[in-house]
């Protein structure tokens, strides 16, 4: 029986031996099955589109935010380059149309400026000059007066009947040469101005405070126009 213990022996440690080697290699294949799973996913994690785009990805600093600008953001940029040149020359065609309108514009500017002269030509220039007639304070001139119309047709025929056409006409062209309405005037005297186509009106406002003689020159076919007026400083002369 003894010499048989150490055989028992040795055949016990090899059969432990060949378990611990039989672990081992079981831990070295899962060992080395973990590295390939681990590999082949990497693999393939690095073969997915977004990891493509990540790999041609260049990043550049942006000079001015020293924000990074990936090959993609420089894509679009062109792309906004593109639609920026497409609105620049849209801009160059509304520009281009704005300046017909501009120019069409200004022939509207220069027609009121035609306007306006033509309304500062009607203004006219009005002179006042210092008489030597005592009863005038100052003779006044103003080149827009104009002849105030008429209805009369043919021959004109002055007349100074207090009630004709041509009489309140002559009284119309009177009230306007003074800036004042028919009824703000007190007709002291309408006369026969040297020749039959001129007359001389005295007027005054309704208290007085303002007097007038005024010059009237007929013209065919538009009527009486003023040509003078004196302001008088008084009513109590001859006339």
């Amino acid at each position: 029986m003894s010499e048989q213990k150490p055989e028992l022996s040795r055949v016990r440690r090899k059969r432990q031996n060949n378990k611990g080697n039989k672990m081992l290699n079981w831990m070295i294949a899962i060992v080395v099955l973990l590295i390939v799973l681990v590999g082949v996913k990497i693999l393939s994690s690095d073969s997915t589109p977004e990891n493509k785009e990540a790999a041609i990805t260049e990043t550049t600093p942006d000079d001015e935010t020293g924000s990074i600008v990936s090959s993609d953001d420089e894509t679009e940029a062109e792309n906004n380059s593109g639609s920026s040149d497409q609105a620049d020359d849209s801009e160059d065609d509304d520009s281009s149309k704005e300046g017909t309108v501009s120019d069409e514009s200004g022939d509207s500017e220069d027609s009121g400026d035609s306007s306006q002269k033509k309304e500062d030509k009607k203004e006219g220039t009005v002179t006042y000059t210092a008489s030597e007639d005592a009863v005038v304070d100052e003779t006044v001139s103003n080149t827009s007066w104009e002849p105030v119309g008429t209805s009369q047709s043919g021959n004109h025929v002055s007349q100074y009947d207090g009630k004709s056409i041509d009489w309140k006409e002559k009284q119309k062209a009177l009230a306007y040469a003074t800036g004042m309405s028919e009824n703000e005037l007190i007709f002291w005297k309408i006369k026969n101005g040297g020749s039959p186509q001129k007359s001389i009106g005295i007027v005054s406002s309704k208290d007085k405070s303002k007097k007038y003689r005024v010059y009237l020159e007929w013209v065919d076919g538009e009527g009486w126009k003023p040509t003078q007026m004196d302001v008088l400083n008084t009513l109590d002369f001859d006339y």
